[in-house]
């Protein structure tokens, strides 16, 4: 990976970066879009609101649905 240092009057700016940002130059050229690195310690560990017992009773379940029929369902929701 390519590093480039930067002068000091950028980290400031990048640090309230919250979203994808595009870096350009004077004459408004996108040169890089940059993406801020996530602080994953921010967030907890996220379960479904399913319980074990009922994912064993889908597994176990003899209705099943072919790609086909999915689409096909949710085709027909369309003009809903």
């Amino acid at each position: 990976m390519t590093r480039v240092l930067i002068d000091a009057n950028l980290p400031p700016k990048l640090l309230q970066v919250t979203d994808a940002m595009e870096l350009c130059d004077g004459t408004g050229r996108v040169l890089c879009r940059v993406y801020p690195v996530m602080d994953l310690s921010e967030y907890e560990p996220w379960e479904p609101p399913i319980s074990e017992e009922e994912l064993q009773r889908r597994e176990q379940s003899d209705k099943w649905f072919s790609t086909e029929e999915v689409l096909a369902h949710l085709k027909s929701l369309e003009g809903q």
